[in-house]
């Protein structure tokens, strides 16, 4: 009896999705040149719309220089996915403002004039479940919470577990969930409930706030 043959058809890849949200067509092809080369990353124009109506969407790409359109859709999309990963764009933007669009939701930023290799990175890590941003960002963000951390983020009462504090000391070096999940043995899933539950212990909104205040309330030791 002839042995069975074996499929030869690769195994299938796991695309990343990224709607972007752009009005202008000229940066949308821009984009597209700069992420051509890596077949893992999949672009589609977009409005906030079509993003809130399609479920297979895993990353958003905005334009923060669009102000208050900006903040608008952001709001909308939050409200209805509010763990949709959103990456935030523009050109020469003021500190200020990438920290409001960090504190709006945003997962990351990436400047225009970032090279192709850096923006394809940022969709990875962000898809992943981590955190992207310029480290002068990051610095600026933590001086000014322990400059003040009580006006930005108020101490949490509720008690945190051993697991809970395992987990923040992990995210607070930077790790993403699938490295957190691997490093403790437990499975992703496990990961994001538990920094879930922070999020609402804490009363923060994403990431890098719950990061923050870990630093800045001495919630964790020295980074692994």
């Amino acid at each position: 009896m002839p042995k069975p043959r074996r499929s030869t058809k690769p195994a299938p890849r796991n695309v990343i999705r990224v709607a972007v949200v752009e009005s202008d067509p000229v940066r949308y092809l821009g984009l597209r040149a700069i992420v051509s080369s890596d077949p893992d990353i999949q672009l589609r124009a977009a409005t906030v719309n079509s993003v809130l109506q399609s479920a297979s969407d895993d990353v958003v790409l905005m334009a923060v220089d669009r102000g208050a359109v900006f903040y608008a859709g952001m709001s909308a999309l939050k409200a209805v996915r509010p763990n949709i990963r959103i990456i935030v764009t523009g050109a020469r933007n003021r500190d200020e403002d990438i920290l409001r669009a960090v504190a709006a939701g945003a997962k990351g930023y990436v400047s225009e004039e970032a090279p192709a290799n850096e923006f394809k990175k940022a969709v990875h890590e962000v898809h992943l479940g981590s955190v992207w941003l310029p480290r002068r960002i990051l610095a600026f963000f933590i001086e000014r919470t322990t400059i003040s951390p009580r006006r930005v983020y108020p101490r949490v009462e509720s008690k945190i577990s051993e697991r809970e504090r395992e987990v923040l000391q992990l995210l607070v070096a930077g790790r993403s969930n699938r490295e957190i999940a691997d490093e403790l043995g437990i499975i992703e899933r496990t990961v994001k409930a538990h920094i879930a539950q922070l999020l609402r212990k804490i009363g923060v909104a994403n990431r890098i706030a719950l990061s923050v205040h870990a630093v800045t309330h001495a919630l964790v030791q020295g980074q692994r």
